[in-house]
């Protein structure tokens, strides 16, 4: 049995009115509001288009980036995809218990080290990334319809400084 809730599906009218806030805000009250607050906003806008499609393949969010990650590294411990998806043990060992009972992974130990746990993706977690990845594009050229293609390198080209400005300061934290 899935340990993961079903998230109740707010209706369409509901999540277009949430957009027009987030843009009411963004255009009329406070238009040079922080970066990261930007950043925030338009990342939930990403999430909440991809959770929509996701969902039409009963496939959770919060999977979604473990499978991503599986799709690239499989075989991993499962502290290494906590520390590759940026979330905590348990979790990953919540959502992991999820996928293995939908049937898109395998736990194993090994004989030689029961510490560990690996992770595989089965050949029906590993066939998702046909149906899924598709999606995540659509939703990246939905986002970026109308916009020049110059306009999407230097965002591209911004947002990676910006994450490599943060990461070099995770070790030098200010005041």
């Amino acid at each position: 049995m899935s340990t993961v809730a079903a998230v109740p599906k707010a209706p369409a009218s509901r999540e277009i009115e949430a957009a027009s806030r987030i843009l009411r805000h963004w255009h009329e009250a406070v238009p040079e509001d922080r970066m990261a607050h930007l950043v925030k906003d338009a990342t939930r806008s990403f999430l909440r288009a991809l959770q929509q499609r996701l969902a039409r393949h009963d496939v959770a969010l919060g999977h979604w980036t473990f499978l991503r990650i599986l799709w690239e590294r499989d075989g991993l411990t499962k502290r290494e995809l906590s520390v590759e998806a940026g979330v905590s043990e348990p979790t990953t060992f919540t959502a992991l218990r999820a996928m293995e009972a939908l049937g898109y992974v395998r736990l194993e130990q090994r004989p030689d080290n029961r510490k560990n746990v690996y992770v595989f993706l089965t050949p029906e977690g590993r066939k998702l990334k046909r149906q899924l990845v598709p999606m995540a594009e659509e939703v990246n050229a939905i986002a970026t319809r109308g916009v020049p293609e110059a306009d999407v390198a230097t965002a591209r080209r911004v947002l990676l400084s910006m994450i490599e400005n943060l990461a070099q300061d995770e070790g030098n934290p200010g005041p």
